[in-house]
């Protein structure tokens, strides 16, 4: 049986770090999460070991790598694979000026045999899934021809799955907080691709805020990939195991994610790791419900004093946790970066 990608959350930097994952797992078994995106000269050159920790609890969890150098992406998808990821995915997607300098993310769009490469090896090294994350276009060179060319390269080399971000990039003059937001999303040009290529699992990401949305896309879709919606009200995922997998007990309580979190905190602490590096994956873990200003406020105070856990369990006593009235995706708060 394949990997089911029917559900996932973006690999997002600063964000989907082990951490964040802990948490989201808690809320959601199901759901497919992805790493932020490791280098691959990071990977080779660096301490592999400590790059690719991860707990066993999050699987499913992908590893997602940028780089345009074959060999050093073989390497690393080895790397993966042998550190027991469910799947390897290839950065097409970022925007950022530090990565163009790198020579990787969206510019190699531009590039299709360097990916092509890439993929190619990758998989004559592992045996586990090797997948592509992308844009529909950069600059000015977005025609659904240009998005096809590109498709058809990789699928040649074996790419198993195509993630598409149903928007262009701009590879200069917006930041990659803008490219997230100004370039119009074309979700019909992801639903044409799928249409063009049956065969190839097609995930369509961007723009999307609830499972009510990712139901919908589902329809024309083989997956949706949900990002900052995920991150900033983390607890939308509570509905999505019974939804979208028909799993069996129920989603947990906000206030049992959070007492389940604690011995993860606790044991993180114990190793040194300062409690602001947990605690701010759960500042929107009760967005709409009473005292979640609250909530937010004890968890950066007590943070910026280098709190304990005593910190997680005094915000807990502010909120009142409340049934959600409809999909708990909810309205997502405006947030910067």
């Amino acid at each position: 049986m394949g990997l089911d990608r029917t559900l996932s959350v973006a690999p997002m930097m600063d964000c989907t770090d082990r951490h964040d994952r802990y948490l989201l797992r808690l809320i959601s078994r199901r759901t497919l999460l992805y790493t932020e995106m490791i280098t691959a000269n990071a990977l080779v050159h660096g301490d592999p070991r400590r790059l690719l920790a991860y707990d066993p609890f999050e699987q499913p969890v992908a590893l997602q790598v940028g780089g345009s150098e074959p060999e050093r992406m073989a390497a690393s998808a080895r790397m993966a694979a042998d550190a027991g990821y469910a799947e390897v995915n290839v950065n097409v997607g970022c925007p950022s000026e530090r990565v163009q300098s790198g020579a990787f993310g969206a510019c190699l769009m531009a590039e299709p045999e360097t990916v092509s490469a890439c993929v190619s090896a990758m998989k004559s090294a592992v045996s586990i899934p090797v997948t592509v994350k992308t844009r529909i276009g950069i600059d000015d060179r977005d025609s659904y021809g240009f998005l096809a060319d590109f498709t058809g390269a990789v699928v040649e080399a074996g790419a198993d799955a195509l993630i598409v971000h149903a928007r262009k990039a701009w590879l200069k003059g917006l930041s990659p907080k803008q490219n997230r937001e100004i370039p119009p999303l074309d979700y019909e040009r992801v639903y044409r691709l799928k249409r063009d290529w049956p065969d190839l699992p097609v995930i369509i990401n961007g723009g999307i805020r609830s499972l009510d949305e990712a139901a919908a896309h589902l329809r024309r879709v083989d997956g949706v990939m949900l990002g900052r919606a995920a991150y900033d009200a983390p607890y939308l995922l509570a509905a999505a195991d019974d939804r979208f997998w028909n799993a069996p007990g129920g989603a947990p309580t906000r206030r049992e994610v959070v007492e389940s979190y604690l011995p993860y905190v606790r044991a993180r602490l114990a190793e040194g790791v300062p409690l602001h590096h947990m605690t701010r994956h759960m500042s929107g873990l009760f967005l709409g419900c009473r005292g979640a200003r609250s909530w937010r406020r004890t968890l950066a105070e007590g943070a910026a004093r280098k709190g304990g856990a005593e910190v997680v369990l005094h915000a807990l006593a502010c909120v009142e946790e409340k049934p959600p009235h409809r999909d708990p995706a909810m309205p997502v708060r405006a947030r910067a970066g």
